[in-house]
């Protein structure tokens, strides 16, 4: 006879967004497991202590913005983040590179400290862990794989197979391990997916100047090209997504060649780029599964959708995506009714499904209008930058909504008053 392992969450994934889930609901009466593919030492904290010693910056940051700075401080996290390393960062430069056109955004205009921080992936995992794994009703299971994935029963209970061999029995199966998701898979949910086109270099690099704790982003005619300021002043974390060919090309040069070709695509803003970290590149792809709910499951972050890096979007996408689950989550026990159930968890889908999606149809938008070519298309989109940026009250509309200072947002992102 088999031997069940109950639980009443279990998410998949261990990263950002999946540990968001875990801290936010870890004080709500909910056994809660985490399955994690990668077999990380947990009481590493993901190597933060060594990393920072030995492998300095990490070459994958985010963009984090108020909003997802409050989920974290509901979640716990933030103080942790605070403690380990971050940038705020104070301003951000946007301009056309066949034009003349330029856009700049300040906290000053705001009155804010700042636009938002930019926070190490492998930082903000860390605090998320040390977090999550203080709870005594969170389990962590490292370097095992869903194996299968039952339908539900009639309470929408659902058996997961491990490639332990182990058998869980859980009320709610939620998918955060990533945009090449196995568990939604295993689920029967499809996706809409194209290529962008597009590959992204991401590493770590030094400017003669100072990054003025400002973002820096340039639209090539291949792809935008971004400088994150990071705590020291003179490193900064870049993005430069163009054409397969052209990253390829990049990819090949010696680490001289591709700090001059770096700086000339950035019109030498930064002054010299005198050295450059090991770079990475990325294929990127827009996904969006098809629906984020079953009966006793749901999808989050990268496994229900991502986007263009142009706008440092996805994991703050990612993170209202926890928020609204927890909130749907927690509204659903503190009623008494089936919380798992298909039809409590689209609430989650409905708060959350157009919102990722706009956000994508202006990513790709975006991506579009920088792509076209030719004299007009070039006149009308200088135009455009420039007349936004003397208009203060659209382009500080602009900023505030990308901040997550307004929208439509999950109660648990949303700063409370200030007096």
């Amino acid at each position: 006879m088999t031997q069940y392992n109950e639980t009443d969450l279990v998410i998949v994934g261990a990263g950002m967004v999946g540990l968001t889930l875990a801290a936010l609901l870890a004080g709500k009466g909910l056994r809660i497991r985490i399955l994690e593919s990668r077999d990380i030492d947990p009481h590493n904290a993901l190597g933060w202590e060594q990393s920072q010693r030995e492998k300095g910056y990490d070459p994958r940051v985010s963009a984090l913005t108020v909003a997802s700075q409050q989920v974290l401080t509901v979640a716990g996290v933030w103080s942790g983040i605070e403690q380990m390393r971050l940038m705020p960062y104070r301003a951000m430069e946007v301009w056309d590179g066949e034009g003349s056109g330029q856009i700049r955004f300040d906290c000053a205009e705001l009155h804010e400290p700042c636009l938002g921080h930019i926070v190490e992936n492998r930082v903000t995992q860390a605090a998320l862990l040390n977090r999550v794994l203080s709870q005594e009703n969170c389990e962590l299971s490292v370097g095992v794989q869903l194996a299968e994935l039952s339908e539900p029963d009639a309470d929408a209970v659902r058996t997961l197979t491990l490639s332990s061999g182990e058998v869980i029995q859980a009320r709610c199966v939620v998918a955060a391990d990533g945009a090449l998701s196995n568990t939604r898979r295993l689920a029967g949910i499809g996706m809409w997916e194209w290529d962008y086109g597009h590959h992204a270099i991401v590493t770590t690099v030094t400017t003669e100047q100072p990054n003025q704790a400002t973002c820096w982003q340039r639209f090539t005619g291949d792809g935008p090209l971004a400088f994150l300021p990071l705590p020291d002043p003179h490193l900064s974390s870049i993005v430069w997504s163009t054409s397969p060919d052209h990253a390829k090309v990049l990819m090949e040069l010696d680490d001289t060649e591709f700090c001059l070709a770096l700086e000339r695509a950035f019109e030498g803003r930064l002054g010299t780029v005198k050295h450059t970290a090991q770079r990475f590149v990325f294929p990127l792809r827009q996904r969006h599964a098809k629906q984020y709910v079953k009966a006793g499951f749901a999808a989050i972050g990268d496994a229900a959708h991502t986007i263009h890096p142009l706008a440092g979007q996805g994991v703050n996408l990612g993170l209202m995506d926890a928020a609204a689950l927890a909130e749907t989550i927690i509204d659903g026990l503190t009623d008494g009714v089936a919380w798992n159930s298909e039809y409590h968890l689209r609430r989650f889908q409905r708060a959350r499904q157009s919102e990722n999606l706009q956000m994508a149809a202006t990513m790709e938008g975006f991506k579009r209008l920088f792509n076209a070519h030719g004299a007009v298309p070039i006149l009308l989109r200088n135009a455009g930058m420039s007349l936004m940026n003397r208009l203060s009250p659209v382009k500080n509309h602009i900023v505030q909504e990308a901040m997550g200072l307004s929208g439509n947002l999950p109660r648990l992102a949303r700063r409370p008053v200030r007096d």
